[in-house]
């Protein structure tokens, strides 16, 4: 079997590698030649000089997945791609791309009588060794078409990966896990800091999650990370107290709003992300003036 990775950044490029471990032939590409080289001692690997030249170098019906951050660079990517294939010829979009995106694209592309995937893709730095989650959207056919890849990355060929439904729901799907993990991160992180915070106890944060770990109700992978954090305190005393966001938690919390679905957990950790962000600085600055105009309280310069 054989398949066209484009962008290989931090996902893209160990999912090449784990496709060409799996006895996928890949055919590699993106912009920075340095990312391009670092597949190059991989077996069954082939780097592309460019999207032509990758298109170029794969069988019908060809597979091409685009592993790109959401946005511009994906719509000019697939439009670029689709240029270059004919009927029966699949694009799967591996990004955190809107859902509304996806449905559109797949509706452009069936009339050119190209398949269209979107596919939601968990896993991080460590899919390479353990596997990727994978929720994917799109027609029966699509999905029967790339099955044999899915397989490949999934943590073993009949787990961690659905056929979620009609093009969209994949990116659907992967939106709302986006937003869960979240609040996840967000309630383990409070929690903490909580008890680090509780000083007359001089609680060992790194054996209290160390312990969770085993037994407990709270038990999960982003605990697992955690406790390694802790165990170096002073890891932790190094990093910014910056949170970005990618996206998929304001698609979430827009799409409850308009759905009317209550997602407090999951808004709440947005926002805590935006504070962190010092998007609330200006409100602050504001509650001080406020406190000190009706109170005579000192404002701090």
């Amino acid at each position: 079997m054989q398949l066209g990775m484009i962008g290989l950044g931090r996902m893209g490029a160990n999912m090449a590698r784990r496709l060409a471990r799996a006895g996928v032939e890949v055919v590699a590409y993106d912009a920075n030649a340095e990312a391009r080289a670092g597949l190059a001692d991989e077996a069954r690997t082939t780097a592309a000089t460019s999207l032509e030249d990758a298109i170029a170098k794969l069988t019908a019906p060809r597979i091409v997945w685009i592993m790109l951050p959401a946005g511009d660079i994906t719509e000019q990517t697939v439009t670029a791609v689709a240029g270059l294939l004919a009927k029966g010829d699949v694009i799967v979009d591996g990004g955190n791309a809107n859902y509304r995106d996806s449905k559109r694209r797949a509706q452009v592309l069936s009339e050119r009588g190209i398949h269209f995937v979107d596919a939601g893709v968990s896993g991080g730095v460590w899919g390479l060794a353990n596997g990727y989650a994978l929720m994917f959207g799109g027609t029966p056919d699509a999905a029967h078409i790339v099955e044999p890849v899915i397989r490949a990355l999934a943590p073993t060929p009949d787990t961690g990966w659905l056929h979620c439904g009609p093009a969209g729901s994949g990116h659907f799907v992967k939106m709302v896990h986006n937003g869960i993990e979240y609040g996840m991160m967000q309630a383990l992180a409070e929690g903490l800091a909580l008890m680090e915070a509780k000083r007359e106890f001089d609680l060992d944060l790194g054996a209290i999650a160390e312990m969770w770990r085993h037994g407990s109700v709270v038990r999960s992978w982003l605990l697992d990370l955690t406790a390694d954090f802790l165990r170096d305190e002073t890891s932790v005393d190094a990093v910014k107290p910056f949170v970005a966001d990618s996206g998929e938690g304001r698609w979430t919390a827009l799409e409850a709003i308009e759905l009317g679905v209550p997602t407090p957990v999951m808004s709440l950790a947005l926002m805590a992300r935006f504070a962190s962000q010092g998007k609330d600085d200006f409100a602050s600055k504001l509650l001080a003036l406020m406190r000190a105009g009706f109170g005579g309280h000192a404002v701090k310069q």
